[in-house]
């Protein structure tokens, strides 16, 4: 039996931007649901089964950051923002509400494309090659990679999925230094287009999930001047 085809929803006030954007997603198979406003993205969501959101900033009724932070209260489901400006407040505050990704306008179709099919490529791919069966525990931290869950002292945290990527991708190699650049490398195969300090704020999101005391981590540390580690065993 043929899957589906993964549904993408795709917000943006301008009918044009609408139109250039599905016209490349649909003929790569996506089946594409549009809305044009914030208030209308949520319906939608709510009526259709999502695979992956494509949310515009500057929306009228509704901004993109709050529907991204509505829809974060439920959902882990990806989420790429799009600016309008090279705007860095943003962008952190995009990454801050839980979006995975972000892109600035103007940008190519091409570079698009490739962030769309990362991110579906992580959703659809639940564990790599050689994860059946996996499970990394250390010290009250269990990574379920097969199941991709993850509990801390038998309290489950939901993560997303950028999120679980980054702290599987750490844990899997405990005390191996990663730069940021490696980390990116590692998430979407390609450091290309963005910004290494994205890696600091889902490195943050995930010490806010985990650890008791953000500020003093116990998983999760900081190398400085380089990137990070998980603490070795």
């Amino acid at each position: 039996m043929t899957e589906p085809s993964p549904t993408i929803l795709l917000v943006d006030d301008e009918d044009s931007v609408r139109k250039v954007l599905a016209f490349p997603l649909e003929k790569d198979g996506y089946t594409v649901v549009q809305a044009s406003d914030g208030e209308e993205a949520l319906r939608e969501f709510a009526a259709t089964d999502v695979d992956l959101v494509v949310l515009d900033i500057m929306l009228p009724r509704l901004d993109g950051l709050e529907v991204c932070r509505r829809l974060r209260a439920t959902s882990t489901v990806p989420i790429i923002m799009l600016t309008a400006r090279d705007d860095e407040l943003d962008k952190v505050i995009g990454l801050e509400l839980g979006a995975d990704d972000y892109i600035t306008k103007p940008f190519s179709i091409r570079e698009f494309r490739s962030r769309v099919r990362a991110l579906l490529r992580r959703a659809k791919a639940p564990h790599v090659a050689g994860d059946a069966g996996e499970r990394i525990e250390h010290e009250g931290l269990t990574i379920d990679v097969p199941r991709r869950s993850v509990e801390v002292q038998g309290r489950p945290v939901q993560l997303t999925y950028v999120e679980f990527e980054l702290l599987r991708t750490l844990a899997s190699q405990p005390g191996r230094v990663f730069s940021r650049r490696m980390l990116l490398e590692a998430l979407w195969k390609s450091a290309d287009y963005r910004d290494p300090r994205t890696i600091d704020v889902h490195v943050r999101h995930l010490r806010e999930k985990l650890e008791p005391e953000p500020r003093t981590p116990e998983f999760i540390l900081t190398v400085r001047g380089v990137g990070y580690r998980f603490r070795d065993r």
